[in-house]
């Protein structure tokens, strides 16, 4: 893990944290990753499975990943002719 995605990590876990605050450490990221849908053993739990879960967390299903919101396009045919050169943003 780089420096940049464990600080990612520990900003996203302290506001999430504080919610349950009654929970260990363990016991949070463990929750985390059944929340996630994540079935394996805590020692294999990815940072981004975390990180992604922690942005998504309480949002709609059907709501975009952050991270590919920049790219997003409602129309595919819109999307098509930005990707072809054809419209100009």
């Amino acid at each position: 893990m780089k420096c940049h995605r464990i600080d990612e990590v520990m900003e996203l876990l302290q506001s999430a944290w504080e919610g349950d605050s009654d929970l260990n450490l363990l016991q949070f990221l463990a929750k985390l990753g059944k929340e996630a849908g994540f079935e394996g053993e805590l020692k294999d739990l990815s940072d981004e499975v975390l990180i992604y879960h922690l942005k998504m967390r309480g949002s709609d299903k059907n709501d975009v990943i952050p991270g590919l919101k920049k790219d997003y396009e409602e129309d595919f045919k819109t999307a098509l002719l930005k990707a072809r050169g054809i419209i100009k943003e």
